[in-house]
């Protein structure tokens, strides 16, 4: 058996708890550490795992415990210093989303993680689900045909940051996802906010991405919503997604609809477009949480030496989309280029067009991957889904869920 990786988790509060879960599951690793500032929470996960060392020292956790890579889920203006220290520290580090409060902290960490031959990951959580890694290959194969554009709906009642608003907390799990089914870069960044509990912290955002060939993505962050919603929409020339990530079954439900335009017309009176309705199907998604993959697949990163599918550069990439739409909150919503941003900047590294790892590889060894998409070769096949009808793909594991905000 090879040797165990041994790890350390910063952070137990809202996240933490199910990174140390997760890890500690993972026969490759040996988690020997978790620290947080709060005794309580050390008190309250040290029955859970007993042979786990607690610390409210951070200094101890980088030089005393002996630990091969460190993983930090703390409020985001303490990742900088916490990943540099780390990294500095020689361990390899994975960090939360989002990686850092400005592009050019995400840019130094990179750096530094270049130059010391260390494995930086950030948590784009969403990217290790088997319903995204599914519609992907879905869209990868053509079966809706040329995106047209994408909705996204992640809305809560709280909970509620007080360094950062609802678009730096929620928005990134849906952007990281966009970004991964559209295959390239945004052109300009739109975005209008509200403020209504803190003044000073918008917890209701809209965020528009325009993509070229008039394709966008539009994403709705609450904080103030009744129910949990977590939907996206993506709409095809030939056919559209709709993925639930709150339903327990069915996640993902395939559309067989469209509008189309008639190719030529003599009168107005003969132009009508066409309304296509056909079936409805719920592909098979596999049962797997997506942290636990993640956490393995950081593991096999560090032992292979090989590059995360969510390495520093789309952490540096998710946080310059940030930044534009905070600078287009500030504008009242007017369109923020990005490109135009980025030729004013003194970058490490020029802002990347989408690189070939997005269109996820397969990974073996860290179960990133499966089954390739095979749509029904006829659409009367295609399983019709009922107003009762249930298929498994929920994603329980070990009487634990990690609900990814």
């Amino acid at each position: 058996m090879a040797k165990q990786i041994k790890i350390g988790v910063v952070g137990c509060g809202y996240w933490g708890p199910n990174l140390v879960r997760n890890f500690r599951s993972l026969p490759d690793c040996n988690l020997k550490m978790i620290c947080d500032l709060n005794e309580q929470r050390l008190a309250h996960l040290k029955p859970l795992y007993p042979e786990v060392q607690g610390t409210t020292d951070y200094a101890h956790l980088l030089n005393g415990a002996g630990l091969d890579a460190v993983v930090i889920a703390t409020a985001v203006n303490t990742h900088y210093p916490m990943a540099k220290a780390s990294l500095m520290a020689g361990k390899h580090t994975l960090i939360e989303k989002p990686m850092a409060c400005s592009s050019a902290e995400c840019q130094d960490l990179i750096a530094i993680a270049q130059k010391k031959g260390l494995v930086l990951m950030t948590g784009h959580t969403f990217l290790y689900s088997p319903a995204v890694r599914k519609i992907k290959e879905i869209v990868d194969h053509g079966d809706i045909g040329e995106i047209r554009y994408i909705s996204a709906r992640r809305l809560n009642l709280g909970l509620f940051q007080k360094d950062i608003n609802v678009a730096w907390d929620l928005a990134p799990h849906d952007i990281s996802i966009v970004l991964n089914i559209m295959g390239e870069q945004p052109e300009t960044i739109n975005c209008r906010g509200s403020a209504h509990i803190n003044s000073t912290v918008e917890d209701v955002t809209t965020m528009c991405l325009s993509f070229p060939n008039q394709r966008s993505a539009i994403i709705h962050s609450s904080w103030l919503d009744p129910r949990k919603v977590r939907e996206m929409t993506i709409v095809g020339s030939k056919r559209m997604i709709v993925y639930d990530d709150v339903a327990p079954l069915e996640k993902i439900r395939v559309y067989d609809a469209r509008v189309e335009r008639p190719p030529h017309y003599d009168t107005f009176a003969e132009f009508h477009f066409a309304y296509h309705y056909g079936d409805v199907y719920a592909p098979y998604v596999k049962q797997e949480e997506p942290l636990k993959t993640e956490c393995q697949h950081f593991l096999d990163c560090i032992r292979n030496g090989a590059t995360p599918l969510t390495d520093g550069n789309q952490g540096l990439e998710m946080v310059r989309i940030l930044e534009a739409s905070s600078e287009s909150l500030k504008r009242g919503g007017s369109p923020v280029e990005l490109a135009s941003r980025l030729n004013g900047e003194k970058s490490v590294r020029p802002f990347p067009g989408r690189p070939a790892r997005l269109a996820v590889p397969k990974m073996v060894a860290s179960g990133v991957g499966g089954q390739k998409f095979s749509p029904p070769a006829d659409p009367k096949l295609r399983i019709k889904i009922q107003v009762n009808g249930r298929q498994g793909n929920g994603q329980q594991t070990n009487g634990h869920q990690a609900d990814a905000r």
